[in-house]
């Protein structure tokens, strides 16, 4: 329960602390990879998916030696994957994704999620001994 709570605190303090300082909206965080969720759509088989998968890996395996795939997940529930893409922004993530053969079958749902640094601990480097 502490570790949910200290969670629960950090990320209000990265909407309330913006605003505690006198600004009306909170910074915008730098964008350094977005996280994508790929999940088949509702009504297609597991037989679907499996026939273009050999081709999906073979799409994907490049995108990870290139880079673009930072890391890749199954679901835990194994509903799908969870990819952290090396992309400015969400349209560039999407371009991407639509590119692979899941995707071009229109087989799958996607999510996408612009991630970046943790705004809130930029509080701890202000308030530390060696900032003053």
């Amino acid at each position: 329960m502490k570790i949910e709570m200290s969670y629960l605190l950090l990320a209000f303090a990265t909407v309330l602390a913006p605003l505690a300082q006198g600004q009306s909206t909170p910074p915008q965080p730098k964008i350094t990879g977005v996280l994508t969720i790929l999940t088949p759509k509702p009504g297609v088989t597991v037989e679907q998916v499996m026939k273009i998968m050999p081709a999906e890996i073979r799409a994907t395996v490049p995108l990870y030696l290139d880079g673009k795939i930072q890391q890749w997940f199954t679901r835990g529930d194994g509903k799908g994957v969870i990819f952290l893409l090396n992309c400015k922004d969400a349209a560039e993530a999407r371009a991407l994704i639509e590119s692979l053969p899941l995707s071009k079958e229109n087989l799958m749902d996607e999510q996408f999620i612009p991630v970046g640094p943790l705004l809130p601990l930029g509080i701890l480097l202000r308030d530390s001994p060696t900032s003053k």
